[in-house]
């Protein structure tokens, strides 16, 4: 019994060789002597450090769909042959270093950079017909740093092979705002700028400032004016999303004879196909509070005025004009829409301060240039 698995086991190895060999030895011979990237000059990439022949022949590989011939062994018989490989582009010449390396297929192409486009142009020779049996040509984007994953593209088109649809889009579509990969560039985009706009208090809030200063009040409209500067720094920029973090400092209400300095902290997300973003985060302004009681008649007095009273009334905080300087923290939830206009950027956002004193609303817009630095390491 011992004998006969062994036997059985020996025959199935048998098979699964013999299998692997028949399926190598069907697959066509390719050979892939160089891919002509003259058309590269000017851009922003070493080809010493992407050798995009090289990379393309690693995934021609990586498919299995040919076996393709070794760099050594093309080198030897181009040597022994005294064949002349160099710049072999021409049908003329693909055609007879194609039958004198006795191969089927013969793989060449141009990668070029058109206008602002980077062209990846594939064909596949057949010796026996003497004719391309396969053409390719794909438009991509500048972005010279991706000419690897471009490769790959191209090559999966070609044979009809998925793509990750996402990394396509991104690689061949202009996003509206930049993307990592889309646009690889240090200092992508530059969006500290100026703010400004209007706030709306609402409730008790409103009606503390409308009040007169005797009573406590600020003698103004709950509606003001206020302008700032926002600082904003990208710590994520993949896919369809930024991840933001925001400072913004604000001053509201110079515009009634009123100074009230904010700073506000805030984490976000930026679409980068159409602009939209929403913000949430703390904020703490500073503003003038006293210490202070209702009494019977819902009338506010300060601390001070509990002299010949029976009773010690339950003190709290409230702003007040008569008060000193205190710290007033809040919460932000903010929704806006950056707009483009060229290089220039316009962002619009409204939004909102929940209070036990009352909510505030508000809307602010700005602008911001967008600009581009090369990276670092890159030669010309």
């Amino acid at each position: 019994m011992k004998k006969l698995n062994l036997i059985c086991l020996f025959v199935l190895a048998f098979a699964f060789t013999y299998k692997s060999q028949a399926q190598n030895t069907s697959k066509p011979k390719m050979a892939l002597i160089e891919i002509d990237t003259r058309g590269l000059s000017g851009l922003q990439i070493n080809l010493s450090d992407m050798p995009l022949t090289a990379i393309t022949k690693l995934e021609l590989e990586k498919l299995g769909i040919y076996a393709m011939i070794d760099n050594y062994d093309i080198e030897y018989l181009a040597k022994r042959d005294s064949l002349h490989l160099d710049k072999c582009f021409s049908t003329y010449c693909i055609s007879e270093i194609a039958n004198k390396l006795k191969c089927e297929k013969l793989f060449t192409g141009n990668i070029s950079k058109i206008g602002e486009r980077i062209v990846i142009t594939y064909k596949i020779y057949d010796t026996e017909r003497k004719d391309y049996e396969k053409v390719i040509v794909k438009e991509f984007l500048n972005l010279p740093q991706s000419l690897p994953s471009m490769i790959r593209i191209t090559l999966n088109d070609m044979f009809g092979l998925p793509n990750n649809e996402e990394e396509v889009n991104t690689l061949t579509k202009n996003f509206l705002f930049d993307e990592a990969r889309n646009n690889p560039f240090k200092n992508r985009l530059r969006a500290d700028g100026p703010r400004m706009g209007l706030t709306y208090f609402t409730g008790e809030a409103s009606t503390l400032l409308s009040k007169p200063r005797k009573d406590g009040g600020f003698n103004a409209m709950p509606l003001m004016f206020q302008f700032g500067y926002q600082f904003e720094k990208q710590y994520l920029n993949q896919g369809n999303f930024q991840a933001l973090f925001e400072v913004v400092p604000m001053i509201t209400g110079l515009d009634q004879g009123l100074f009230i300095p904010s700073l506000t902290l805030m984490n976000g997300m930026r679409n980068n196909q159409n602009g939209w973003e929403f913000a949430f985060g703390p904020s703490v302004s500073l503003t003038r509070k006293s210490n202070g009681f209702y009494d019977e008649f819902n009338n506010w007095r300060l601390a001070s005025d509990t002299v010949g009273m029976s009773s010690r009334p339950f003190i709290e905080s409230r702003i007040d004009s008569r008060g000193d300087w205190a710290l007033h923290p809040s919460f932000v939830f903010a929704l806006g829409k950056t707009f483009k206009s060229g290089k220039l950027n316009i962002p619009v956002n409204a939004y909102f301060v929940p209070s036990n004193d009352g909510y505030r609303f508000g809307i602010s817009f700005g602008f911001n240039s967008r600009e581009r630095y090369e990276t670092p390491g890159i030669k010309n």
